[in-house]
């Protein structure tokens, strides 16, 4: 019984390498705007109290006051308010001064008399 070699060309054992994750999925670019939105220029919001240097935010105003609470009595954000961050904690103050005294409510008036998600 004689044994066959046979000559087999060998591929050199693969390096150890990191095994990397697959790379995340890109989501596709967004189309291109018109050339009318690319020639309008968004204006700046500028904060209504720096306008008019308001300093101290009175929580007596409690008129002034609303303009900044939702219908349901949250306090609007930065975003929506338009309000610099600086008299952003202000308000926010006065607001929750007002609240205490009971100038503004807490919360809005169909929830005070029907509660909340109750069935």
């Amino acid at each position: 019984m004689a044994e066959e070699t046979t000559t087999k060309t060998q591929a050199p054992a693969p390096e150890a390498t990191p095994t990397r994750a697959a790379p995340r999925r890109v989501a596709p670019p967004t189309p291109t705007r018109t050339r009318a939105a690319d020639r309008r220029t968004r204006r700046r919001r500028v904060c209504n109290f720096c306008v008019e240097k308001i300093d101290f935010i009175d929580y007596k105003k409690p008129d002034m006051l609303m303009t900044y609470i939702s219908n349901t009595g949250k306090i609007y954000s930065r975003r929506r308010s338009g309000v610099c961050a600086k008299h952003q904690r202000r308000l926010a103050r006065a607001i929750k001064r007002a609240r205490f005294l009971a100038l503004l409510p807490y919360t809005a008036e169909h929830i005070r008399e029907y509660g909340a998600g109750q069935s």
